[in-house]
């Protein structure tokens, strides 16, 4: 008897098809929570779960005797309780390479956009107020040669620094766990302590995972040790920022402008101020938000669950001790 999974993220028909030469699959097209009915009878015959967005809990798991593994269509897992997957021997994989480049471009796109004010400035176009001459009231800044600081500088936050070093001739400066020697050979890039990036730097971009020492990594006081010309850029995780002390920094000009694809409420809040300021890009998580890029993170998620229910090593494992059996 095949082994059954449930899938309730966007997987082409060909992906579908490949899971199904080895696995039974049943899909939850468009499923927004794990207390929908059917999602939840489905859930004692599983073998696998394949998706995104979805917030699994050790409850959920409970409901779930037969579970083997999870293929999570994205690289951060802060929607799966790690240490209670562990316990019971679950796999828990994810798609860290593949979105790389594509969520660089987006962090990019945004520094950029805030730099030079595209929004706001294309607005006024549109507006039909562009009636004289660009003048220094509309100014924006350079982006070459300027200061760039990473605060986490993994695989995301390297390809960040390339693009600004080689692109752009910008001095790069990162804050990390452990010192990168190849990336400060290859980009010339410096290490700092944190608040010393902070006041350092002319853009500062948060590329950090969702932790539970990285919540509110950036609040009052670190907004406060920026230059008041400086640049936020957060293509993160929201809950990484305390969006309220990033508002009052804006409100007050304390900083100069922010560049945001993600927030601490998704979808953010009607009331939220943050897409109606002049000085920030809010942009709705689009970080891997291609057609490419979206079709190979769901490819990497059927590949790692196909090796994970065949007693394989996934591509990528997120909690490899549960491999390894405790």
């Amino acid at each position: 008897m095949k082994k059954r999974i449930l899938a309730y993220g966007r997987l082409n028909d060909e992906q579908l098809a490949q899971l199904g030469q080895d696995v039974e699959v049943q899909t939850f097209p468009g499923l927004a929570s794990a207390d929908d009915p059917a999602f939840r009878a489905a859930l004692p015959h599983a073998h696998g779960l394949i998706g995104a967005g979805l917030a699994i809990t050790p409850e959920l798991l409970d409901a779930a005797p037969r579970l083997e593994a999870i293929a999570t269509i994205s690289v951060g897992y802060d929607n799966y309780p790690v240490e209670a997957l562990t316990r019971r021997g679950i796999l828990l994989c994810n798609t860290p390479d593949v979105l790389t480049e594509t969520t660089a471009d987006t962090g990019f796109l945004l520094i950029m956009a805030a730099a030079r004010r595209a929004l706001e400035l294309a607005d006024l176009v549109k507006r039909g107020d562009w009636n004289a001459g660009i003048g220094p009231e509309h100014f924006g800044s350079d982006v070459h040669g300027k200061t760039l600081g990473l605060i986490g500088f993994g695989r995301i936050g390297a390809a960040v620094a390339r693009r600004g070093a080689l692109g752009f001739g910008m001095r790069v400066l990162y804050s990390n766990a452990s010192p990168k020697p190849e990336l400060e050979r290859e980009l010339g890039a410096e290490r700092r302590e944190m608040d010393r990036l902070l006041a350092e730097s002319d853009f500062v971009c948060v590329t950090v995972p969702l932790t539970p020492e990285t919540e509110h990594l950036i609040g009052e006081r670190e907004f406060a040790l920026m230059k008041p010309s400086a640049i936020f850029v957060n293509i993160a995780r929201g809950k990484v920022v305390n969006e309220a002390a990033l508002i009052e920094a804006l409100e007050m000009g304390r900083i100069r402008a922010a560049g945001l694809d993600v927030f601490e409420q998704e979808p953010l809040s009607p009331e939220s101020p943050l897409p109606h300021m002049t000085n920030v890009v809010a942009l709705p998580h689009i970080g891997s938000a291609t057609h490419e890029t979206r079709t190979a993170m769901a490819q990497r998620a059927v590949d790692n669950l196909i090796l994970a229910l065949k007693g394989e090593r996934p591509i990528d494992l997120v909690n490899d001790v549960a491999l390894r059996g405790g």
